[in-house]
């Protein structure tokens, strides 16, 4: 058994995997609200109850940066320890890894049904591959070619320096620096984001919130969701206006992570956000804005860019790693 966790700012997916015939087949799951708990601690316990002693290996993807076996998480008020987590349940061979790392590491176990293509690019047998992921915070990683397969690695480019592009995107820029300083990727491209973009649309004029909008956003516990819900009936402006420009901001950002890791093998996009706004990622304002690169449009053209509508991804991902990792004999930081 593997004992393994997807854990978000939003939810924390726990499951138990067993690896059979080298398929991984997922054996129990439950979700739970973070920020209900204490830490993730207290959330294992209540998931494995007193049953650990058959589990021989734990993986956890979690968002933040991953050093030494420990994470502060980037939108929890959590911190999380390898050697802790081992002490606490039992369980000796126990790795953490940032959520994408997780999340890529579960690519290659996917089905044909799993992926949605945004364009008509073929996919290539090789070359790196990039994976961008908005929820409620903005992940991202890698995937490097060494000639024989894709070896996933860790970044945290959801916290670079947003890049504006047009006169509107720049005066969003300007808006969010007034109120937050720096202005990262994650401050446009999340949930929180794209709140973030109504206020500076509602705010700025741009387009005007009408009195029942209005009146219902203050009274739902999930505004996020109504811009969403809105922007893609078409029932408001603004919430369209919003989400238009959240898909170009995607789209462009994307492109931005596939020129620099030159992701010829493709780009993947995962989280809570990009399923829920399918049809926007698969309208032209996505990939205008992808292949918008001066004269790199043509390589950015000819790259895959699919969506990943699983969202298991992150727990196959991280029973992947623990694998993958036990049969490389890598020990994890809590078995040191």
């Amino acid at each position: 058994m593997i004992l393994v966790g997807d854990i978000g700012g939003t939810h924390s997916r726990i499951a138990l995997f067993s690896e059979e015939g080298g398929g991984l087949r997922l054996f129990c799951e439950n979700i739970y609200f973070s920020r209900d708990h204490r830490s993730l601690e207290e959330i294992i316990d209540i998931f494995l109850g007193k049953e650990s002693g058959n589990i021989q290996s734990a993986c956890f993807g979690i968002a933040g940066p991953v050093l030494h076996g420990r994470v502060a998480a980037s939108n929890l008020a959590w911190v999380v320890d390898a050697e802790e987590l081992s002490r606490r349940t039992g369980v000796e061979a126990v790795w953490l890894v940032n959520d994408l790392e997780a999340h890529a590491s579960g690519i290659d176990d996917l089905g044909a049904d799993d992926l949605v293509s945004l364009n008509s690019a073929s996919q290539p047998g090789e070359g790196n591959a990039a994976l961008i992921a908005a929820g409620t915070g903005l992940g991202e990683a890698g995937m490097y070619w060494d000639g024989k397969r894709r070896r996933v690695f860790a970044g945290e480019g959801g916290h670079a320096d947003f890049a504006p592009r047009t006169d509107l995107e720049i005066a969003l820029h300007q808006y969010l620096m007034r109120k937050f300083g720096h202005v990262s990727c994650e401050r446009v491209l999340s949930g929180p984001g794209l709140q973030n973009i109504y206020d500076f649309i509602r705010d700025s004029r741009t387009e005007e919130e009408p009195p029942w909008l209005k009146e219902e956003m203050s009274r739902s516990g999930e505004p996020v969701a109504l811009i969403g819900k809105y922007g893609l009936e078409g029932k408001a402006a603004i919430c369209e206006r919003a989400l238009d420009t959240l898909a170009g901001i995607y789209g462009a950002e994307a492109g931005n992570l596939a020129l620099k890791l030159l992701a010829t093998g493709g780009v993947f996009i995962s989280g809570g956000i990009a399923a829920k706004i399918l049809p926007k990622l698969r309208s032209s304002i996505f990939l205008e804005a992808f292949t918008a690169k001066g004269r790199m449009k043509g390589l950015l053209e000819a790259i895959p860019v699919k969506v990943i509508i699983n969202d298991k991804v992150g727990l196959i991902g991280a029973a992947r790693y623990a694998v993958t990792r036990r049969a490389e004999n890598e020990s994890p930081v809590a078995a040191k």
